[in-house]
């Protein structure tokens, strides 16, 4: 019987593979975005279960549209919303994002809803002024300094 490794050979186009590795330096390297203030777009706002505890947590991906070196990199929030508090921070933020709808939590469910609908409101039409910074005990936090509605 063979090693695990021939077997991901047999799965894989080694050949063309090495060959991708290759012509991977011309691959942009990212660095971790530092905390500071973009110009963003929102990619992705939804509710999901956290990998471990599956716990409610929103997820926000915000794609840096404003010149500069991060110009097409990624911001990441992922909340928790398992507490009163929680909740609270993330409907502060919705707010922020200058939509029509009314933000309120009133089951999961429910919230799920409305985040897909905020998406939606937004989704290609508004890009948004992103403060991003960390707290003393480096938990990220995000707000909403400018909304620009697109034409």
């Amino acid at each position: 019987m063979g090693n695990i490794f021939e077997e991901f050979d047999k799965m894989v186009d080694t050949k063309a593979l090495a060959e991708e590795v290759k012509n991977s330096s011309d691959t942009p390297v990212y660095k971790d975005v530092p905390d500071g203030e973009y110009e963003v777009s929102v990619d992705k706002l939804e509710l999901v279960a956290t990998k471990e505890t599956h716990k409610p947590m929103v997820s926000g991906w915000f794609k840096i549209v404003g010149k500069g070196e991060f110009k097409g990199q990624r911001i990441f929030m992922n909340q928790v919303i398992d507490e009163a508090f929680k909740i609270h921070i993330v409907n502060e933020f919705l707010r922020s994002l200058g939509t029509s709808k009314e933000i309120e939590f009133q089951s999961y469910t429910q919230y799920a809803n409305l985040l897909m609908d905020v998406m939606e409101e937004i989704d290609g039409k508004f890009e948004y002024g992103l403060k991003y910074t960390h707290n003393r005990k480096g938990y990220a936090q995000f707000e909403i300094t400018e909304v620009f509605e697109l034409e």
